[in-house]
């Protein structure tokens, strides 16, 4: 606490994608905030307003003395993919430390911020490890609530929907795994925060979905971005794993990780949505309608994001 009696937060990931926006909302509410990251020096606009910390997996004490005196944990960390010693299993490994932790700092309540459709049982790394970080959080023996965003949109830093639009701005043609009528509902980011903030006050072990009021086939959704772009890219549909291949072609190209195997599994699945009613209301469609001339104009870089500045984790 301040000493102005001033409630502190802690997010993780506060310089990331969806972690500043919860950020931001919450220093606007009045509270303090601070931060655990791989990049406490990271530039960010947020970064004279947010204490900093690196995480330290490696030493419990001081991934306790970090959380001492915070209200409200918002937990956005997680890997997307694995790389080198950035593994699934460490990931689960980490998150059960640090809500062990969280507990024994005396944190009130912690709001993690899981994926739409997460099984112990699913053949996809990624779910899979979801589900046992939940899993973990239930067995932690501090009041907690889960949100589960399906695919994240807006803000100017949505490395999927940016990423469509610039292939469809500068490839000859765009692939679509499957048959392209697997769903596919996004959530904005900003609606999103706000699901999480009010996730704080509810029920503990409650669970709760983040999506947004438009649902689609992901085959119409790549056309509507590129309508919104102004492009008549050829839109061509090939197997999953041809989408594989392709996707590993482009990413030796721009040295990046386009699309994992998994991640165009759990896409041609339908696991990017909801099954419950829609509680973001910015609509997809409406958003494209005002970003469309400058989406995709640059190419968002993953390993530039997250790797190539430290090996480290991302953050959803």
């Amino acid at each position: 606490m301040s000493g102005r009696g001033t409630e502190t937060d802690l997010v993780t990931g506060a310089f990331s994608y969806s972690g500043s926006r919860i950020a931001e909302l919450l220093i606007e509410s009045g509270r303090e905030v601070r931060t655990l990251t791989h990049h406490p020096d990271r530039e960010h606009p947020l970064r004279a307003r947010v204490q900093a910390s690196p995480y330290r997996f490696d030493d419990p004490l001081a991934l306790i003395r970090s959380l001492e005196g915070i209200t409200t944990l918002y937990n956005t960390y997680w890997v997307r993919f694995e790389r080198g010693r950035t593994t699934f299993a460490a990931a689960v490994a980490n998150s059960r430390a640090l809500f062990e932790a969280a507990r024994r700092a005396g944190v009130a309540r912690i709001v993690h911020v899981s994926i739409a459709n997460p099984s112990i049982d699913s053949p996809l790394p990624y779910y899979r490890g979801k589900a046992l970080a939940e899993d973990a959080l239930a067995a932690a023996h501090i009041a907690y609530s889960i949100v589960r965003p399906t695919w994240i949109f807006g803000g100017g830093r949505d490395i999927l929907a940016n990423n469509i639009a610039w292939i469809l701005r500068h490839m000859p043609i765009f692939v679509v795994p499957g048959d392209g009528q697997y769903l596919v509902q996004p959530v904005h980011v900003d609606d999103l925060a706000n699901i999480c903030l009010r996730a704080a006050n509810g029920g503990s072990g409650e669970v709760v979905d983040a999506a947004g009021p438009d649902a689609m086939p992901f085959g119409a959704l790549v056309r509507a971005i590129r309508d919104a772009v102004g492009k008549n890219t050829p839109i061509m549909r090939v197997s999953p794993a041809a989408m594989t291949a392709l996707a590993q072609a482009l990413g030796f190209l721009l040295r990046d990780v386009v699309l994992t195997a998994d991640e165009i599994r759990g896409l041609t699945a339908g696991l990017l949505v909801s099954h419950r009613p829609a509680l973001g209301h910015i609509s997809f469609i409406e958003w494209l309608d005002e970003s469309g001339p400058t989406l995709g104009r640059g190419y968002l870089n993953e390993l530039d994001r997250h790797f190539r500045m430290r090996r480290t984790s991302a953050h959803a």
